[in-house]
């Protein structure tokens, strides 16, 4: 069954929408208001903080995947260079280092400009997109601020998609 098929309205909230992705991953939520939701996803490397919030204002639910992260001073000016680096790699969101919580962040915002409607197929895929795309950098994040690895080469190492089989 297709995850739309779940909902028969086209008014359905689309924090109504992500609660009910929450349920059916089973995934920890909780909702912190009509128009917001936090989760807890799992995945390789760590529990990922995930928030979704609905901004009736400009039509917009935004993302924001986080884990904490606190590198060395001296690694920041690296750390930042591969911020740069990983969002040239990024087509969809862009991760920040937020520095006073010491968190990576991964942002994402879905327009629903004119009335439009989120599908459960787009939130679901948004969620996935933020954790994959930590998964996959968390480890390069790590290298620069742990082991003096420069961007670049902390960049080698992230994991790339797989073709095929083995």
């Amino acid at each position: 069954m297709a995850l739309t098929e779940e909902f028969l309205s086209d008014e359905i909230h689309p924090i109504d929408i992500v609660e009910t992705l929450a349920e059916h991953h089973e995934w920890d939520f909780d909702r912190v208001a009509e128009d917001q939701i936090a989760m807890a996803v799992e995945g390789q490397w760590r529990t990922y903080s995930i928030t979704l919030a609905w901004s009736p204002y400009d039509e917009t639910l935004r993302l924001i995947c986080s884990f904490e992260m606190e590198p060395p001073e001296d690694a920041m000016s690296e750390l930042y260079a591969g911020l740069n680096a990983v969002n040239d790699r990024c087509w969809a969101g862009s991760f920040s280092y937020w520095a006073e919580p010491k968190l990576m962040v991964y942002r994402y915002g879905l327009v629903l400009s004119g009335g439009q409607s989120a599908s459960p197929e787009q939130i679901d895929t948004m969620i996935s997109a933020a954790v994959l795309s930590s998964e996959r950098y968390y480890p390069a994040f790590q290298l620069v601020a742990w082991a003096g690895k420069t961007a670049e080469e902390a960049l080698q190492i992230a994991i790339a998609e797989a073709y095929g089989r083995a």
